[in-house]
């Protein structure tokens, strides 16, 4: 499961086929929108389509048509849950662009002795990680 620290790259990386959303525990968003407001959604669209947004710089770039899908994406998110805005609540945190937007969620160490098939499943994405140069922490909580 994966808990995502960016709304805006985490939603492109939903919409570029990179992240499932069903593999999505939650995403802690820096925003404070509604998207099944409409005139929310195209304050938020505009902000991060517009050159210096989000979503228009280079290699970034998105294209207005698929404004549906991102606006689907997000909906998908929100509904479920799983689109956490601490702003909406009150939260004074201060959202930092790091490198890094993707955080895996990893079971206890009690849960995995109790379910086999999540420690063959640990096991085995462990070994796969160490194939392509991914450092994993053996260390389970």
């Amino acid at each position: 499961m994966k808990i995502g620290l960016s709304y805006s790259r985490c939603v492109k990386d939903i919409f570029d086929g990179k992240v499932d959303i069903s593999d999505i525990l939650v995403i802690v968003a820096g925003t404070k929108f509604d998207p099944a407001d409409d005139e929310q959604w195209t304050s938020v669209w505009r902000g991060y389509t517009q050159w210096g947004g989000a979503w228009s710089g280079p290699g970034h770039h998105v294209d207005n048509t698929h404004e549906q899908q991102f606006r689907k994406i997000t909906l998908a998110l929100y509904n479920s849950g799983k689109l956490h805005q601490p702003r909406k609540f009150g939260s004074k945190i201060d959202y930092r662009t790091r490198k890094e937007f993707w955080l895996e969620a990893v079971l206890l160490s009690s849960e995995l002795e109790q379910n086999p098939a999540a420690k063959k499943a640990w096991d085995q994405f462990q070994i796969v990680a160490g194939l392509v140069g991914v450092s994993i922490s053996n260390k389970v909580w």
